[in-house]
C-alpha cells in the first residue's frame, strides 16, 4: 500500500520558492495527499507568494478528479518556522509529513526515494532525515559563508528535508513555538521524538541546498541563535549538543573575549593602566584568533578579508548579548506554554446533520427536527464572542428527487428557531454523480461561505461530523474540527486533525476555553461518553 503523505513548506516569501514548486511540479513518484506552502509573512503580507508557473500542473495537479486542491497556501502565524510549521501539519490528514525548507531543490526522483524510504520502516521508527547536499567550488577554497551552510551536509533532524509520522507529532504536541527562529527548533523536536520512544533514522532521499546570498552580516545575524542555547540547555540539559549532534560552538571564547575587553574598559576608566593594557591586549588576541580560524581555511581574497576583520570584531559581542537576552527571558519562556493553540477563527462554518441537529436522512419534515444536545448553547456563544458563523451541508436528496428545496428550507427555518441565528445558509442540491464543485469534500461551499462573510477561508474553523466535512475544510485551507457521533466511521475519526466529543467541545477549543491546548484526539472512552 503507497505511503499518504504531505509535504509542508514555510515561507517568507523568498524567490527560491518558486524553483522549489517547479522542482516538486517535475517530480514522477507518488503524489501527496497535500502540499501546504505556509506564507508566514504576518497580517501584512499583502502580496501573492510567487510560485512560479508549475503550481497546478504536472505531479502536483489534481488526480482523478480529486476535488482537492493538491497546493494549498496557508496564512501562517508569523512567528517563525516552528509555529509555521505546526499550522501547516496540522491541517493535514496524512500519516507522514514532510518538511523541506523553501530553499531547498529536491532530486528528480525526490518523491519516489521518499516513499521507499518511508514504507519500509517498522512502526517504532517515528522519523526519516533525507541527505542534504551543498554545491561548493571545486576551484578555489570555500568562503565562511560556503562553509556554514556546507555543514548542512552533516546536519542531524534538519527540517530542510524531515518527514514524521503524525502520530509521533501529536504525541509530542509538533514544534516547540518557543524557538522563534530557524534555529535548533528542530533539534528540539528530534530529541522529544527519542525522549518519547520513537526511532529516527536516515533515509535515501536527496535535496540540494544552494548556498545563496546572505549579505556580509549574516554571520552577525546568526549570533542572535545563542539565545535559543540558552533555552536548549534548560529543556535538555548540558549535554544536549552531543545527544542532537550539534558542534560545540565558539561561545566559551566569545564570553571570554568580552570579558577581558570590558575589564580591559573599566581598568581604563578607573585609571588602572597595566590592567587596561592586559584586558586590551586579551582583547584583540581573542579577536585576531577568531578572525584568523576564519581566513585561513578561505580564499583570501581582499573582500572576504575585509568581511572576517570587520565582523569579527562584532561577533563576539554580539554573542554574548544575546545569551544575556536568552537568559534575561528564559523564566518567561519556560512558563509559557511549547505549542500554541490555533488563534481564534473570524468564522465558523457548520454542518448541519449530524452537528447542528440529529441526523434524520432525507429530512423534509421540521418536526423531525432535533437539535444536537448543547448545540443552542454553542451557537450563542459565538455569536456573543463576535465570531460569524454560517452552515454548509450537502443535501442531495434535492439532486435524487427525494426532497424538494421548499421542504429543505422549511426544515432549516425550523433547525433556527431551535438553535438560533446560524447566519447564512450554503446548500449543495447535488447528487454525487453530478461533478459539482460545492459537494462536500469539494471546496465550494466552505470558499463561498468565507467570501459571504468577508473573511479568509484560511481564518475559518469548519466543523462537521463526516470526513466529507474534513475534507472540505482542508482543501479550502481552513481549519477543520470533527465532532464524533455514531455514524462517524473510525477511519474518519483517525484521518481527521481534531477531533471533539460535540460542538461544545468544538467551541471550548475554539474559543481558547481549554486549558493546555493540544491537537491530540482524545481518548477512545472520552469520546464515547
Amino acid at each position: 500500500m503507497t505511503v499518504a503523505y504531505a509535504i509542508v513548506v514555510p515561507t517568507t516569501g523568498r524567490p527560491e520558492l518558486a524553483r522549489l514548486v517547479d522542482a516538486l511540479a517535475a517530480q514522477a513518484g507518488p503524489r501527496p495527499e497535500r502540499v501546504a506552502i505556509v506564507d508566514d509573512r504576518g497580517d501584512g503580507a499583502g502580496a501573492a507568494l510567487d510560485l512560479g508557473t508549475n503550481a497546478g500542473s504536472g505531479w502536483l495537479a489534481d488526480a482523478d478528479g480529486d476535488p482537492r486542491a493538491r497546493v494549498a497556501v496557508v496564512a501562517g502565524p508569523g512567528r517563525g518556522p516552528a509555529a509555521a510549521r505546526n499550522r501547516g501539519w496540522r491541517g493535514t490528514c496524512a500519516d507522514w509529513v514532510a518538511f523541506l525548507d523553501d530553499d531547498v531543490v529536491p532530486a528528480p526522483d525526490w518523491s519516489e526515494r521518499l516513499v521507499a524510504d518511508l514504507e519500509r520502516l517498522p512502526a517504532a521508527v517515528a522519523a526519516s532525515q533525507g541527505r542534504i547536499e551543498v554545491p561548493l567550488p571545486a576551484d578555489r577554497r570555500r568562503t565562511d559563508r560556503e562553509r556554514c551552510v556546507a555543514g548542512l551536509d552533516d546536519a542531524v533532524w534538519a527540517t530542510a528535508d524531515m518527514a514524521y509520522r503524525r502520530a509521533a507529532l501529536d504525541d509530542v504536541g509538533g514544534f516547540d513555538e518557543r524557538f522563534p527562529r530557524a534555529y535548533r527548533e528542530d533539534a528540539d523536536l528530534g530529541l522529544r521524538v527519542l525522549e518519547a520512544g520513537h526511532g529516527i533514522v536516515r533515509g535515501g532521499r536527496t535535496v540540494v541546498h544552494p548556498v545563496g546570498e546572505a549579505g556580509p552580516w549574516a554571520s552577525v545575524r546568526l549570533q542572535a541563535g545563542n539565545a535559543d542555547d540558552v533555552l536548549m540547555r534548560a529543556l535538555h540539559g548540558p549535554g544536549w549538543r552531543e545527544r542532537a549532534g550539534a558542534p560545540p560552538g565558539r561561545r566559551p571564547r566569545h564570553l571570554a573575549t568580552v570579558a577581558a575587553g570590558a575589564a580591559g574598559a573599566i581598568a581604563a576608566a578607573t585609571g588602572r593602566r597595566r590592567l587596561a593594557a592586559a584586558g586590551g591586549a586579551a582583547w584583540a588576541l581573542g579577536t585576531a584568533e577568531l578572525a584568523w580560524a576564519r581566513i585561513a581555511p578561505g580564499p583570501r581574497t581582499s573582500g572576504e578579508v575585509a568581511t572576517m576583520l570587520a565582523t569579527s570584531a562584532v561577533l563576539p559581542p554580539a554573542a554574548a548579548l544575546h545569551t544575556a537576552r536568552g537568559l534575561l527571558t528564559l523564566p518567561r519562556k519556560l512558563r509559557g506554554s511549547a505549542s500554541r493553540a490555533w488563534p481564534r477563527p473570524r468564522a465558523v462554518l457548520l454542518d448541519r446533520d449530524g452537528t447542528l441537529v440529529a441526523d434524520v436522512p432525507y429530512n423534509g419534515d421540521p418536526d423531525a427536527v432535533r437539535p444536537m444536545a448543547g448545540a443552542a448553547d454553542a451557537v450563542a456563544r459565538l455569536r456573543e464572542a463576535g465570531i460569524a458563523t454560517a452552515v454548509i451541508s450537502n443535501q442531495s436528496g434535492i439532486g435524487r428527487g427525494v426532497l424538494t428545496a421548499d421542504r429543505v428550507d422549511a426544515v432549516n427555518r425550523r433547525v433556527e428557531r431551535l438553535v438560533g441565528p446560524v447566519g447564512p445558509w450554503l446548500i449543495c442540491p447535488h447528487a454525487p454523480d453530478e461533478g459539482c464543485d460545492c459537494r462536500k469534500p469539494a471546496p465550494g461551499l466552505v470558499l463561498r461561505a468565507a467570501d459571504l462573510l468577508g473573511v479568509d477561508p484560511a481564518d475559518c474553523a469548519v466543523v462537521g461530523d463526516v470526513g466529507a466535512d474534513v475534507g472540505a475544510a482542508l482543501a479550502a485551507g481552513a481549519r477543520p474540527k470533527l465532532v464524533t457521533t455514531p455514524q462517524t466511521r473510525p477511519a474518519e475519526i483517525d484521518a481527521a486533525p481534531e477531533v471533539v466529543r460535540d460542538l461544545e467541545a468544538a467551541v471550548d477549543r475554539l474559543l481558547g476555553e481549554v486549558a493546555g491546548h493540544s491537537t491530540r484526539r482524545p481518548a477512545p472512552e472520552a469520546m464515547a461518553a
